[in-house]
């Protein structure tokens, strides 16, 4: 069963989100770790599509999933990440309805969407085969993310969940907290007032939940709210802590 499937069934997915670490042992050490998929950051990291069809080459023949968070939900972010082989696809800032159906538009082909059709490429390994079934794998296969991240997401997170063909609501805390007014707050009841809005909006329309623990506290406290897909992160936070941890042993002794 695909990730996808899984996510909107309710199981729990676990990964983690690279924002500066793109070597090629990142993959092999995330699968190492229990990570089943990986999202590469796009929005906030300077990164391109090129960097990014690297990192598929080294995910490939390993059980890890990759995933690209793009820099806002359009076409030629969308499809052509998914062309140079990402398996799903973040999106920031989805604000309503109408955005989430141009957002299922570019990532599905037709006739659910008018995703453009280049086949034999990165996507599908390069190979040949019925182009009718690579279509239909590939709809029903390819993981879509809509970010809820800020007020006016926040408003229309019912009709972006009832959107057929997004798949995860996932909460952004910092911007949500952001724009709701409570910078950082993330114990301040009008920010957790929003996280339960899109968990109950998440459930009744079968949707997949999703959001990023810094720490164990963090991860255990979100899976407690009901989300079942968890990407640790960032990578380049945890690697200080743990770097920090170390030096601070050494000084302490």
């Amino acid at each position: 069963m695909s990730i996808r499937n899984r996510v909107m069934a309710g199981e729990q997915v676990l990964g983690a989100m690279i924002f500066e670490f793109f070597s090629p042992g990142i993959p092999q050490l995330l699968c190492n770790a229990g990570c089943e998929y990986v999202l590469y950051d796009m929005e906030h990291t300077g990164i391109g599509l090129e960097t990014l069809k690297t990192q598929v080459a080294h995910c490939r023949g390993l059980p890890i999933t990759p995933m690209a968070r793009v820099p806002r939900g359009e076409y030629h972010f969308l499809a052509r990440a998914l062309d140079i082989g990402m398996r799903g696809v973040m999106i920031p800032m989805v604000d309503d309805g109408a955005e989430a159906a141009r957002i299922v538009e570019a990532t599905r082909y037709p006739p659910v969407g008018r995703r453009g059709a280049a086949f034999g490429f990165p996507h599908d390994n390069y190979s040949g085969g019925d182009p009718k079934d690579k279509i239909a794998a590939a709809n029903a296969s390819v993981t879509v993310i809509a970010q809820i991240e800020t007020e006016r997401g926040l408003e229309n997170v019912d009709a972006i969940a009832a959107t057929e063909g997004i798949d995860v609501l996932w909460v952004g805390h910092f911007d949500l907290a952001n724009f709701l007014g409570v910078p950082g707050e993330f114990q301040n009841p009008v920010y957790l007032d929003a996280v339960r809005n899109v968990v109950e909006a998440a459930r009744r329309h079968g949707k997949g939940l999703g959001f990023m623990p810094a720490d164990t506290d963090w991860a255990r406290e979100y899976k407690g709210y009901g989300f079942n897909m968890l990407a640790v992160g960032t990578d380049h936070g945890l690697f200080a802590k743990g770097v920090g941890s170390v030096l601070q042993a050494v000084e302490e002794a």
